[in-house]
């Protein structure tokens, strides 16, 4: 018997004291969020430095203005590679409380359909998860007493309340957390029975515009078709950044936008994605959006830009005469490839002046500026990876992407020069940040043995 498959079987003969310690873990009620848990904070916090210290990793607990970090080291075998693997212990509040089935902090096992369910707040996002890894380590221990690749960990207290410490705590700590290759467990599986790896994330740039023009709100029966009205005049604008085929029109928006390779393309047309069902859930039925594109292509690898929210003149009850004397908008775009997010503001910014009238001005708020991630597919890491996921799973790797961002894979690319391989066992129905969110055992068990078979992967 090598030495993967002892570690699998320890794993398997200890996965009734694992899911007492993922319990404990869950029963601290560290909401990051609400200052009245700031001492629960510190206490996931310091279990998970107990735990890890246990374990034989160096661990300890980092204080930063806010909640603190956990660090941990451990050594690998000799010219294995590095890595780092990231979670976060902090969690969502749990309201309204009047929803949940069970209490929050008290983890409960419910059998569904066959399957086995940890109902807790955490349970998905990101206690169980973190935990995977965690127990990977653990099994790899207790098999054959030492880990196939060097470790360190880093576990966040902030990532469901903005993350405020983190970028900081990079900068001062970034020569002892720099590693080959960063691990964030913080994502899903494709479905129940597929496993998936992230290589895809979109960036963002967000900005605020409002169009001034009168000084004051105007009565619409003495200036109406004389005064200039900032609503018609921010539509107008606004509309114009799409063409017909639903392209963004800002100059030079495209840039650094690259064609998904067409391997790729067919791996996402194999897997049984349905867009009428994914719009039907909605209430939609068919997708819009830039043209002769696949809903997954158009969610995962390419750019948009769509307006937030728009106010301007009376809203409230009843009705108002007026000509608004501003109007106001929130535009997010989502960013690919190697877009840059301060050039695409500044597209905007340009198309709005660009197309002001007579006695019109616009002034901006910045609401955030984040690069997109790209794995490279090729990356031989990826590989190892998604072959180590397949042997555990039975299936083919699903190679997917995310339409949303995951912030600290770009601190980890700008800040430690590290990518990132993005792999979780979560599932679409976890009902993270909601009431009832809820991990399977199965998403627990096989996240471990999947952990293990990947750091062996990785230390080939």
């Amino acid at each position: 018997m090598n030495s993967i498959d002892t570690v699998l079987n320890t794993i398997d003969s200890n996965l009734d004291a694992s899911l007492g310690r993922l319990f404990n873990l869950l029963k601290i009620e560290s909401i990051s969020t609400d200052p009245a848990y700031k001492d629960s904070c510190k206490q996931a916090g310091q279990s998970l430095v107990d735990m890890l210290n246990e374990l034989g990793f160096d661990a300890s607990l980092r204080e930063t203005p806010g909640h603190p970090m956990v660090v941990a080291h451990h050594d690998g075998q000799q010219g294995a590679p590095h890595v780092l693997f990231y979670g976060h212990y902090d969690v969502q509040p749990i309201d309204p409380i009047e929803l949940w089935d069970t209490a929050p902090f008290e983890p409960t096992v419910k059998e569904v359909n066959g399957a086995k369910r940890i109902y807790a707040r955490g349970s998905s996002d990101d206690k169980g998860q973190l935990m995977t890894f965690v127990e990977a380590c653990r099994g790899w221990k207790d098999a054959t007493g030492a880990l196939p690749c060097k470790v360190t960990i880093l576990f966040e207290g902030e990532e469901e309340s903005g993350s405020p410490s983190l970028e900081p705590f990079l900068e001062s700590a970034a020569d002892e957390l720099k590693c080959d290759i960063a691990l964030v467990c913080d994502t899903s599986m494709w479905d129940a029975n597929t496993p998936a790896i992230t290589t895809a994330l979109r960036g963002m740039s967000s900005d605020e515009v409002t169009i001034h023009a009168a000084s004051r709100d105007l009565h619409s029966g003495y200036y109406g078709g004389a005064a200039q009205n900032p609503i018609h005049v921010l539509s107008k604008i606004l509309a114009e950044m799409h063409d017909e085929s639903g392209a963004v029109t800002l100059e030079g928006f495209y840039d650094g936008v690259d064609e998904t390779p067409d391997n790729i393309k067919q791996m996402w047309e194999g897997l049984g994605f349905s867009a009428q069902d994914f719009m039907g859930e909605v209430g939609l039925s068919m997708p819009s959006g830039e043209a002769n594109r696949s809903v997954l292509e158009q969610t995962w690898a390419r750019p948009t830009a769509e307006v937030n929210g728009i106010s301007g003149g009376y809203t409230g009850e009843g009705f108002k005469t007026v000509i608004a004397a501003q109007a106001s908008a929130k535009v997010s775009f989502r960013l690919v490839g190697k877009q840059d997010p301060h050039k695409v503001a500044a597209a905007f910014r340009k198309h709005i002046e660009d197309r002001l009238p007579e006695d019109c001005r616009a002034t901006f708020k910045e609401h955030g500026r984040n690069p997109a991630t790209q794995l490279d597919y090729n990356m031989p890491e990826l590989k190892k990876a998604a072959k180590a996921l397949s042997e555990e799973w039975g299936k083919d790797t699903a190679i997917i992407a995310g339409g949303g961002s995951i912030p600290i894979v770009g601190n980890f690319r700008a800040q430690l020069g590290m990518e990132s391989l993005l792999i979780g066992y979560a599932l679409s129905d976890d009902a993270i940040h909601s009431p009832n969110e809820k991990y399977e055992v199965k998403s627990y068990h096989k996240g471990t043995r999947s952990w293990a078979r990947v750091l062996a992967a990785l230390a080939e």
